[in-house]
C-alpha cells in the first residue's frame, strides 16, 4: 500500500460502506483513498512527510453529492435580488424598493425565490402593483421554482407581451379579463423567456467570477459532485476549461437539454457529448427535460382533477407518443435519462415511456431517472423497481409539517397526501432513491435538507411515516449520488481505491439530536485528494 500523503484521524469515520461502516482514520495519495482503519493502525503508514488533521471526534463522511443541482444558473443569480426571506407583501415590496434604489444604474432587475405562500390568493402580484415599485426599468420576479414569474408593464411591453401571445401547450401568459392586457403573471419557461431574452449578458469576465463564486459556496457546504440538471449556455464547455486550468472543485455530471421542437436526430449530439466529456471532473452521458410544470401554477400533470379546481388535471409538454420515441432512441444510444415530473400524471407517462424503451430496445443497466415525484398513483408505486428507474428527490421541496406549505396540500387534495413527496415508500419497494436541493430553487446547504428529511411529519394521523433515518439521508447523498451517475465503483464510499471526495464536519452528525442537525457544519472539504475548502482558512 502506497504511504499516505494526508492522513485524517481521530476523527468518526461513517464510510457509507456497509461492509465497514466505522473507521477513526483515513489516508490519502494523490486523489485516491489508500487506508481505513482505526487510529492505531494509521500509525504504521504514517511518514514524517505526512501531512496529519486532528479530527477531533467529528464526523467524516464521504463527500456529499447533490444529485439535482444548477450550477451556472446558480452563480449567476448570486448577486441578483433575493426574495426568499420575504414574509409577506408589504414586506416583498420593500427589498424590491431597497434593492432598486441600491442599483441605480442596473437597466433590468431580477428576483429570485420568490414563495407562493405570501401571496394572497384574492389579491394575487399584477403588473400594476410592480408598476408602483419600479415604473421606470423592467422588473421581472421568479417564483423559487421558477415556474411562474411576475413582470411589470416596462418588462411586458419591452417583449410584446402586453397584449398576450400564442405560446406552446403547458405555458400561459395570464391575461386580465376585464382590460383584455396581460396581468404580469407568467406560467412557464416559453412565457416569460421573452423577457429574459432581452435581459443584458454578464460579460464573460462577470460570469467567471460568479460561477467561481459559486463553486465556492458549493465547497463550503460539503459538497463535492453535483449532477446538473441543465447544459444551458453549452456551460459544460466552461466547466471543461476550469478543469483544464486545475480551477475545477466540484466534480459535475452534466446532460443535454431537450425540448418538445428538439428533433430525434439531435440525440446524437447528446451522445456525443458523452463520448467528449469524461474527465475527472467533468463528465456527461444523459438528456434532461421536462415531462410538466409545478402543482402551484396548475402545470403539473395529474391523473384526476386538481382538488381546488375540478376539471382541471393540469398539462403535459410531451404526448405519449411523442416522448416515446424519445426515450427509445435516447436509451439505444446508451443514454441515461432525467425527466422533470411532479404530478402523477407526468410520473406516469414517463414511467410508460421508459417501459416503452425497454420493450423495443431490450433491458439494460439504463438507471434512467424521474425527478421530483411530488405526487405519486398508488398503481404507478411499484414500477420504480421493477424498471431500475432511480428517485430522484429533494428533501427541502416538501413541507415538513402540513402547516409549512399553504398551496401545495391544497393544489394535491387530502386523498394524495399519503403518496405525496413519498420517499420512505418508495424506498421500501426496493427502488433506488437519491437526495439534491435544486439550487438555487432551494438553497444549496445539505444539513437544511437533512433537517427536513430527518424531522418529516406525516401530513395527517395516520398516513404513512416517509421521515428518513439519519443513515437512509447520508446513504441519498453520497452512496446512493454515485450509483445514479454510475459513479458506485469510484467514489460514494470511504475505502481504499475510492477518490478521495470527503467532508469533515465541525459535531458529531451521530450525536446530534434530528431537530438540531442543521447547526452542523462543514469544516473542511477535499475534492480530488485537495482540500478546496477549510473553515477560517
Amino acid at each position: 500500500m502506497s504511504q499516505p500523503t494526508l492522513l485524517i484521524h481521530n476523527a468518526n469515520v461513517y464510510t457509507a460502506n456497509p461492509a465497514q461502516p466505522r473507521a477513526q482514520a483515513v489516508g490519502i495519495q494523490g486523489n485516491r483513498i489508500v487506508f481505513t482503519g482505526s487510529d492505531a493502525e494509521a500509525t504504521s503508514w504514517r511518514t514524517p512527510q505526512t501531512e496529519t488533521i486532528n479530527g477531533n471526534g467529528c464526523t467524516l463522511l464521504p463527500g456529499l453529492i447533490d444529485s439535482h443541482f444548477h450550477l451556472l444558473w446558480g452563480s449567476l443569480k448570486l448577486e441578483s435580488l433575493q426574495l426568499d426571506g420575504a414574509t409577506d407583501m408589504a414586506h416583498l415590496g420593500e427589498l424590491i424598493q431597497t434593492y432598486a434604489a441600491a442599483h441605480p444604474h442596473k437597466p433590468w432587475i431580477e428576483g429570485y425565490q420568490l414563495r407562493y405562500t405570501i401571496i394572497p390568493s384574492a389579491d394575487p402580484i399584477d403588473r400594476h402593483w410592480l408598476d408602483q415599485l419600479v415604473p421606470d426599468r423592467p422588473l421581472l420576479l421568479f417564483a423559487f421554482d421558477m415556474h411562474t414569474a411576475w413582470a411589470n408593464t416596462e418588462a411586458l411591453r419591452r417583449a410584446n407581451l402586453l397584449y398576450g401571445r400564442g405560446l406552446p401547450p403547458g405555458n400561459v401568459v395570464v391575461m386580465d379579463l376585464k382590460s383584455g392586457l396581460a396581468s404580469g403573471e407568467l406560467r412557464e419557461f416559453a412565457a416569460y423567456e421573452p423577457i429574459r431574452e432581452l435581459i443584458p449578458n454578464l460579460t464573460a469576465e462577470e460570469q467567471r467570477r460568479l460561477l467561481k463564486k459559486g463553486l465556492s459556496l458549493a465547497a463550503q457546504h460539503g459538497i463535492t459532485s453535483v449532477h446538473n440538471m441543465d447544459n444551458r449556455d453549452q456551460q459544460i464547455a466552461r466547466y471543461a476549461d476550469l478543469e483544464a486550468a486545475g480551477e475545477m472543485t466540484l466534480r459535475v455530471y452534466m446532460p443535454c437539454d431537450i425540448k418538445p421542437e428538439t428533433p430525434l436526430t439531435a440525440l446524437a449530439d447528446a451522445a456525443e457529448l458523452k463520448r467528449q466529456y469524461q474527465g475527472d471532473y467533468v463528465r456527461a452521458g444523459a438528456i434532461k427535460l421536462f415531462m410538466d410544470g409545478v402543482l402551484e401554477s396548475y402545470t403539473a400533470l395529474m391523473v384526476d382533477d386538481y382538488a381546488d379546481a375540478p376539471g382541471n388535471q393540469g398539462m403535459a409538454l410531451y404526448t405519449a407518443e411523442h416522448f416515446n420515441a424519445i426515450a427509445t432512441e435516447a436509451d439505444r444510444l446508451g443514454l441515461q435519462i432525467f425527466v422533470h415530473a411532479c404530478g402523477e400524471g407526468a410520473v406516469r407517462r414517463t414511467l410508460d415511456g421508459y417501459a416503452h424503451a425497454r420493450t423495443v430496445n431490450g433491458p439494460r443497466d439504463s438507471r434512467h431517472r424521474v425527478e421530483h415525484i411530488e405526487t405519486l398513483h398508488p398503481a404507478d408505486l411499484p414500477r420504480f423497481a421493477q424498471l431500475g428507474v432511480i428517485a430522484s428527490m429533494q428533501p427541502l421541496h416538501s413541507p415538513v409539517t402540513r402547516h409549512d406549505a399553504e398551496i401545495w396540500p391544497v393544489r394535491a387534495g387530502e386523498r394524495r397526501w399519503p403518496l405525496s413527496f413519498a420517499w420512505q415508500t418508495i424506498r421500501e419497494t426496493g427502488a433506488h432513491l437519491t437526495f439534491g436541493s435544486d439550487w438555487p430553487v432551494v438553497t444549496l446547504d445539505p444539513m437544511r435538507s437533512f433537517y427536513a428529511a430527518l424531522n418529516r411529519e406525516p401530513w395527517v394521523d395516520g398516513h404513512p411515516q416517509q421521515r428518513q433515518t439519519l443513515v437512509q439521508t447520508i446513504a441519498g447523498y453520497t452512496r446512493d449520488g454515485a450509483y445514479a451517475e454510475f459513479m458506485e465503483n469510484e467514489k460514494g464510499l470511504i475505502g481504499p481505491g475510492r477518490l478521495a471526495d470527503l467532508v469533515l464536519f465541525d459535531g458529531d452528525l451521530f450525536a446530534t439530536p434530528a431537530a438540531e442537525i442543521a447547526e452542523v457544519r462543514p469544516q473542511m472539504t477535499i475534492c480530488n485528494g485537495r482540500i478546496v475548502w477549510q473553515k477560517d482558512s
